[in-house]
């Protein structure tokens, strides 16, 4: 994966990766937020 972020240039380095990184912690937070009211509806019965 190193070699991959050497190719890029460095003025835009960071813009993909912050862009995955927002993508992976939307991600988490919806997978969080999708347990809770599960475990909520679940319990809850």
């Amino acid at each position: 994966m190193a070699q991959n972020n050497a190719d890029l240039p460095t003025g835009t380095s960071s813009s993909p990766k912050f862009g995955r990184l927002l993508v992976v912690l939307l991600v988490a937070v919806m997978l969080i937020v999708l347990v809770t009211i599960a475990s909520e509806a679940y319990y809850s019965s």
